[in-house]
């Protein structure tokens, strides 16, 4: 229909009258044949085949600079704004700044600022952006040396003088990752902010904008310092939630609302569409002293789950290839198959052994819990007791990711016998002084 062809800018406010509806919000990019995509004001991303309009109508041009739909620009397209606070976009991936190729059936990412104002007009309101690509990967094959060029860009931008960090990140280690650039940002003078999306940015349910504009708006009107994530706090469109960095645990494969804080509050709830921040928890204290990045891991680090009818030859691995590091994910308060209750049971006696002999070997072994929620206390049941005699630290109550992190990096910067005792310290918030037992922190997945 000739209606559309009227529409050649990006980013304009259009209200599309069909025979069944009328559909109102911001007019986005698109690459499919015959249909118009808009943004609503609800948040949600629909399309509308042209051979169902009856009326389009121009209602506002949020951008007048913006290009012809389909135009990529030039990083000089997008004006900086001195009266807003500047927040720099890292990317590494994900489907947080990518949206699908209607022509390949593939999706493809999204980096520069002018597409990211493309696609979330929203941000040129709360801050000016700067934008650039570190890698475009998934999240599974994250290495430790990924976290090191993290680390690295940030500081670079820090130097810069930005309000904040953004950094985009699959979902599945996010948690990992966020845990880690704690560690290693030393006195973190401004946020960093990882978010991520559980679905693209063209699905109508998508978290993608709503994600990345929450953040946007924490960083801009808030004095945090450190690291946090920033995801949907439940299903609906409304709100987002401002996670701990060290205390976060992807719960869910699918669901928007995934990512929940472990014995512990989140910090806060943005509500994205209004801007508003609900400060739930004390933020991190900020630091006079100067960034330091700590950026080394030690690699020969791993994690073993514990489960019946165990062998000692699993444990042997490790002392046999030389690990520096072990994280035992046992059961219930911090138990591990060592106990000999009957006849049935004679080699777990071998896996004791095998346990003692890794931690004289000069390996750091700790012990975290299979639970989500609650701490590991190992004098109450007589294995777990074995355990603590022959050298195994419990992890109080960190979660399995952070202890991994926690430990690998300790054991890349310092001695082994410091990093034994800063192990069992609270350096990050990753420890709780007490875990309280409170039905919300749990989440509701019915």
């Amino acid at each position: 229909m000739g209606e559309s062809n009227k529409i050649n800018k990006i980013c304009e406010r259009i209200r599309i009258v069909t025979d069944h509806e009328t559909l109102e919000g911001i007019k986005l990019p698109s690459k499919e044949k015959g249909v118009i995509f808009i943004k609503l004001d609800s948040g949600y991303n629909v399309g509308v085949k042209e051979e169902t309009i009856k009326r389009i109508d121009i209602t506002g041009q949020l951008h007048p600079d913006a290009g012809d739909e389909g135009e990529t620009g030039s990083s000089q397209d997008v004006k900086h704004n001195p009266k807003l606070p500047t927040i720099a976009i890292l990317h590494t991936g994900g489907t947080i700044a990518s949206k699908v190729d209607y022509r390949t059936g593939g999706v493809i990412a999204r980096f520069a600022p002018e597409e990211l104002l493309a696609m979330f007009p929203e941000l040129s309101k709360i801050c000016s952006i700067t934008s650039r690509l570190l890698s475009n990967m998934f999240s599974e094959d994250m290495r430790f040396a990924h976290y090191k060029i993290m680390a690295h860009a940030i500081a670079s931008e820090i130097q810069q003088g930005v309000k904040g960090i953004i950094l985009t990140h699959g979902t599945d280690t996010l948690h990992y990752t966020a845990a880690a650039l704690s560690f290693m940002l030393e006195n973190l003078s401004v946020p960093v902010l990882l978010v991520g999306a559980q679905r693209s940015s063209d699905r109508g349910s998508s978290d993608a904008g709503s994600n990345l504009i929450a953040a946007a708006h924490f960083i801009a009107k808030t004095d945090f310092r450190g690291v946090a994530i920033c995801m949907h706090k439940n299903p609906s469109d409304k709100q987002c939630v401002i996670l701990p960095a060290t205390k976060t645990r992807k719960m869910h494969t699918s669901r928007r609302d995934a990512f929940q804080a472990i014995n512990t509050k989140p910090y806060a709830f943005v509500d994205y569409e209004k801007g508003t921040i609900e400060k739930l928890a004390p933020f991190p204290l900020p630091s006079e002293k100067k960034l330091a990045v700590r950026e080394h891991f030690e690699e020969t680090v791993g994690i073993i789950t514990c489960h019946p009818n165990m062998f000692p030859e699993a444990f042997a691995y490790y002392r046999k290839e030389n690990y520096k590091g072990l994280v035992i994910e046992g059961t219930g308060l911090g138990q591990a198959p060592v106990g000999v209750p009957n006849k049935e049971c004679a080699i777990h006696n071998q896996i004791l052994e095998e346990i003692r002999k890794l931690v004289e070997s000069g390996c750091v072994v700790v012990m975290v819990s299979q639970c989500i929620y609650g701490r590991v206390h190992m004098h109450v049941y007589s294995n777990a007791i074995d355990l603590l005699k022959v050298g195994v630290i419990p992890a109080e109550d960190m979660t399995t990711e952070t202890a991994f992190i926690k430990l690998a990096w300790l054991l890349g910067n310092y001695p082994v016998e410091q990093a034994r005792k800063l192990f069992e310290q609270n350096l990050r918030g990753e420890i709780s002084e007490r875990t309280p037992y409170e039905e919300h922190f749990a989440p509701d997945f019915s």
